[in-house]
């Protein structure tokens, strides 16, 4: 490369930091056009359309790269597989990148680790713990990769768990965690998270509770106390004066749009995955999986949502499900030739509002469960506290349960015929009833497969993909009479909050 093309891609890259993207990469591409054979040029151009949301283009930067010869390509199949997997819902092509990367260099930690990811999303479990296991062999390998190991010994630990309170794995998970005290805190988390769910198979819940608290206190050390109460109170407060009966927009859907987008949403963890998975076995329907499209707009174009609602005309809520469309025809062309396909992000239940102005005969699925439960369930699964800042405080989780409740009272009284509470603890007890219900709610026929879902080859990409791969049962209805007192905080902060926890 030319010390005056490296200077001007240097521009390039410093315009992108700067926020000027288009301007940045408009420069790279200038220069890739005069020096083409510029590898690293490419392979850092991919990478910043890739952070920019353009998959495609990303793909084809990327490309150019290995086709150019680029240094340390294993890296560059890496990120295509990302690409592939995260972003377009392309597992096959994936795994084959991923694949090629690991053929580039047998021990290389990153694209192990992110194939025994996807064989997991997959349901191979054989192959996952076979990719795991690769992982810690080379132990004594790259020391940057040591947060990826840790990673790797958290997930095999869950699919290989432990079968005594002396297996020497429960030893290994703590010292692990000590370890990574120095690094990473959310890998930390994920040992402890790990550890946690180790004792609880084996039954010692006060040993669980306690890895399960150490894990939220490292998260909430990392990133502070996010969840304000008062700040939350207020946001539901502002979605329900943004969305009343006065302000529905008054369009009506296209008859001929394909597949209609059906929205599952409610508390994390209260059965979502589960009930997506069900309903994607029956033929009319599309498991969409969780797709970050309505927060985008809420976030992006929307902004401040909701209080730009109130500028918003029937003729942008029509731009804005045309856009929906268009991106849910871009993911699964096959599916828009059916009923329904899934949108299945749990925090949806916040934009209802907007939902129902897009799209004013979507039907909204929001799953509840016991509330106990459900936030027994969030205190031990290792959630993102930028999207749910509550789930490292019983309390927090609480009062977030509480305001769950009172926003979706309101989304009730305005479509009150568009909006069904699928409940985890009744369907699991006595599934045909409340999956007749359901589906009787959709205008879909019967079929038996619903409920041999778990026979189904399928992705999940979410937390709950072991789970929905066996057949229905009951277990964990009640997980949380096991910690007594341990809940106690859930449950002063349920009842403060006017929720019944009987």
């Amino acid at each position: 490369m030319s010390t005056a093309a490296e200077g001007l891609l240097r521009q390039a890259a410093a315009l992108h930091r700067q926020g000027r993207r288009a301007e940045g990469l408009a420069q790279f591409q200038r220069v890739l056009a005069e020096h083409p054979h510029l590898s690293e040029g490419w392979y850092e151009l991919g990478y910043l359309l890739k952070a920019d949301g353009r998959h495609e283009d990303a793909l084809a930067a990327f490309a150019e790269a290995l086709a150019r010869g680029v240094d340390r390509a294993e890296e560059v199949h890496l990120n295509r597989a990302v690409i592939y997997s995260d972003m377009l819902r392309r597992d096959d092509d994936a795994e084959r990148e991923l694949l090629a990367a690991i053929a580039l260099a047998p021990g290389y930690v990153p694209a192990l680790l992110n194939l025994g990811n996807l064989h997991e999303e997959r349901g191979r479990r054989e192959d996952a713990m076979a990719c795991y296991r690769k992982v810690l062999a080379g132990e004594g390998n790259d020391p940057r990769h040591a947060d990826l190991r840790h990673e790797a010994l958290a997930r095999l630990a869950i699919l290989s768990p432990p079968e005594r309170l002396d297996d020497p794995m429960l030893a290994r998970l703590d010292q692990a965690a000590t370890e990574a005290a120095r690094g990473n805190p959310h890998v930390r988390a994920n040992l402890l998270f790990s550890l946690g769910r180790s004792y609880e198979r084996l039954g010692d819940f006060d040993r669980a509770f306690e890895g399960f608290s150490r894990a939220n206190r490292s998260l909430l050390r990392q990133s502070g106390r996010s969840y304000d109460r008062t700040q939350a109170e207020q946001q539901v407060d502002s979605l329900m004066r943004a969305f009343t009966a006065e302000h529905q927009g008054g369009r009506t859907d296209p008859g001929d749009a394909g597949a209609e987008p059906l929205f599952v949403c409610g508390m994390f963890r209260s059965g979502s995955t589960l009930i997506e998975q069900v309903l994607g076995a029956h033929p009319q329907v599309t498991a969409g999986g969780e797709l970050d499209y309505l927060l985008r707009l809420a976030l992006g174009p929307l902004a401040p949502f909701p209080a730009s609602m109130a500028r918003v005309d029937t003729a942008r809520d029509a731009e804005l499900a045309a856009g929906y469309r268009a991106h849910l025809a871009k993911l699964f062309p096959e599916g828009m030739h059916g009923r329904y396909i899934t949108d299945k992000r749990p925090d949806n239940f916040s934009l209802i509002g907007l939902v129902k102005r897009m799209f004013p005969r979507a039907k909204v699925i929001h799953t509840v469960r016991h509330p106990l439960d459900t936030g027994l369930s969030v205190f031990t699964q290792h959630l993102n506290l930028r999207i749910a800042g509550y789930s490292a405080d019983l309390g927090d989780i609480g009062h977030h349960f509480g305001q769950d409740r009172r926003l979706m009272a309101h989304w009730r009284a305005l479509y009150p015929d568009d909006i069904l509470d699928f409940d985890y603890d009744v369907f699991v007890r006595d599934p045909r009833p409340a999956l007749e219900r359901l589906l009787q709610f959709l205008g879909l026929p019967w079929d038996d497969a619903c409920l041999q879902f778990h026979t189904r080859e399928s992705t999940v990409k979410t937390a709950s993909y072991w789970q929905v791969r066996q057949p229905l049962n009951a277990r964990s209805s009640g997980r949380w009479r096991q910690y007594g007192a341990h809940l106690d905080p859930l449950r002063a902060a349920l009842l403060n909050a006017g929720v019944a926890i009987d």
